[in-house]
């Protein structure tokens, strides 16, 4: 393999390795958990009225909140589950 084709490569995968880290930024972003905050808000809010349920706008907060709530947890549970899996 030719230094010009092994610079390529290293190229080719640096640029890779910059599109993984943006997608990883963006979802752990505030930006996408807000948004996802948003729309299930909107949803749920949807899915009530169509139904013809109680209080739309109060109850949608559940399911916001339920999402919210991971958002929050499961980063505590991914560090425990790393350092389990990292001893082996």
């Amino acid at each position: 393999m030719s230094t010009e084709q092994l610079q390529t490569e290293i190229e080719a995968i640096k640029i890779r390795s910059q599109r993984v880290e943006i997608n990883k930024a963006w979802e752990v972003s505030w930006t996408r958990k807000i948004l996802i905050l948003i729309l299930t808000y909107f949803v749920a809010v949807l899915f009530f009225w169509v139904n013809n349920l109680s209080r739309p706008f109060i109850n949608s907060l559940v399911p916001v909140f339920g999402f919210f709530l991971s958002t929050l947890t499961i980063p505590w549970v991914k560090n425990i589950w790393v350092r389990k899996n990292n001893a082996a």
